[in-house]
């Protein structure tokens, strides 16, 4: 057996899984975290070495001959390709650093066996390009928040709503054809991220839910993912891209405007993810290789540095509670290291010169530009804002009247081997882009040449 005779990608979502059901019933708080780190562990290994072998051309698409669900289904369900290649380990790194960055004090409250479940299923869907295959794996991988919510006794009005709302546009667009088939697409792309005015859910789930499950819920942007496998490979009329364009840009500008006068840190925080996201879908609209490209680049860039920036605010929240922005807090004394990991990976989401997210920035307003002018300034307005709030935010926390706390408040070595881990690659993004973005032209190139393809008349099939 060699190396590509290993299913790396299957077992990248078959460990996790695994784990969930080996923790499900575990009762002993410390002792769930360390195996759910093995187990997540195991499977970020297993999702960087099916990411290695297809970059080293190793394998053709991240699978192998002895995969197990082809042999089952009669075709492949996971499989890699240059869109998709980066962004699963990605996603197995964070969840393995949100498990890494969790307090003692907050595992009692925290499930474990969702988390593990929740990567396998994320992680599944990143994975998956056949629709009616993405299309079921969309619709468990809204499961695991209810239950972590129904676990809190949150209320759950508002998400089921919204789900059913992303589960019924998803089901009904996958079953029928034509421009009603990719309008009903468009609106589940627009309901699963967020955008106004369907954008309640996310402030919600960062309001009842725990601060860990709700980032890793919203920060991969599995709406961007829907749209680029759904949407564009059917080859959409413009007035499908105009509309997600559209709405997105308005969300773009509105959650940054947002963001800037929340006196929640939770709220300011989801305000600002949507923001984000919004003008990751930008891209979408003008559908030009530059402006593709800047968005795609910004998708793994947002991943990365949101993904840190929520850690970071997660961990000064385990330390002080609930935490507001109406006042000068003073936290910088109590705890300097996690001001520096706020700062920086704040900066590094609004693309501050040399991290990760400047080029990725620079491209996707190049892009915008080129297309309008108009769309272009707007890009550049809900940027200037979300640079806007991040300062704001860091000097209501941490600049002020020194806090004295009565205990060391500081750094602990599992957030930052978490933080050490982010900020190793916001660093690298920012100082060695190439590889990344070349990567990123690739797959924006081969969406387009697909888009522009001649697409077969294929009558629809169901599960």
């Amino acid at each position: 057996m060699n190396f590509a005779s290993v299913p790396w990608l299957e077992l990248a979502v078959a460990v996790p899984l695994f784990g969930a059901f080996c923790l499900a019933r575990s009762r002993d708080a410390l002792s769930a975290s360390r195996w759910c780190l093995g187990f997540l562990g195991a499977g970020l290994v297993c999702a960087v070495t099916a990411w290695g072998g297809l970059a080293g051309g190793l394998t053709a698409d991240g699978t192998s001959r002895f995969d197990l669900l082809p042999l089952l289904f009669d075709r492949k369900v996971f499989s890699l390709d240059a869109l998709s290649a980066p962004l699963v380990p990605l996603l197995a790194l964070l969840h393995f650093l949100t498990a890494l960055a969790t307090a003692r004090t907050k595992m009692s409250r925290f499930s474990f066996a969702w988390l593990l479940a929740s990567s396998a299923l994320r992680i599944a869907v990143f994975s998956c390009m056949m629709p009616w295959d993405l299309g079921v794996l969309l619709v468990l991988a809204v499961v695991p928040p209810y239950f972590e919510l129904r676990r809190r006794g949150s209320p759950t009005r508002v998400y089921v709503i919204h789900m059913a709302m992303f589960v019924g546009l998803l089901v009904a667009g996958l079953m029928t054809e034509g421009e009603l088939s990719l309008a009903l697409l468009m609106g589940a792309v627009l309901v699963r991220s967020g955008t106004v005015p369907v954008h309640v859910w996310v402030t919600d789930l960062f309001k009842n839910c725990s601060f860990g499950t709700a980032l890793l819920v919203v920060t991969p942007i599995t709406g961007m993912y829907a749209a680029m496998r759904l949407v564009l490979p059917a080859q959409p009329p413009e007035w499908v891209l105009q509309g997600i364009g559209g709405v997105s840009l308005l969300t773009a500008v509105y959650a940054a405007g947002m963001s800037v006068v929340q006196t929640d840190a939770r709220r300011f925080f989801a305000f600002l993810f949507l923001s984000h996201a919004s003008l990751v879908l930008v891209g979408l609209e003008l559908h030009t290789t530059i402006s593709l490209t800047g968005a795609l680049a910004l998708w793994g860039s947002v991943i990365v540095s949101l993904g840190g920036f929520g850690l970071t605010l997660r961990a000064i929240e385990a330390r002080f509670g609930r935490l507001s922005l109406s006042e000068f807090r003073g936290l910088y004394a109590a705890s300097p290291s996690l001001a520096v990991c706020f700062l920086l990976t704040g900066l590094a989401s609004v693309g501050f010169p040399g991290m990760s997210g400047f080029v990725a920035a620079e491209l996707l307003v190049d892009g915008a530009v080129v297309a309008s002018p108009v769309v272009g300034l707007v890009v550049l307005v809900a940027a200037a804002l979300n640079g806007v709030a991040v300062l704001r935010a860091y000097f209501a926390l941490f600049t002020g009247d020194r806090y004295t706390p009565r205990v060391p408040l500081g750094i602990t070595v599992r957030e930052r081997g978490a933080v050490l881990a982010l900020t190793v690659l916001i660093f690298a993004g920012g100082f060695f882009p190439q590889t990344y973005i070349e990567s990123r032209h690739q797959a924006a190139e081969m969406t387009l040449e697909d888009r522009s393809a001649e697409k077969p008349a294929v009558a629809p099939a169901h599960p």
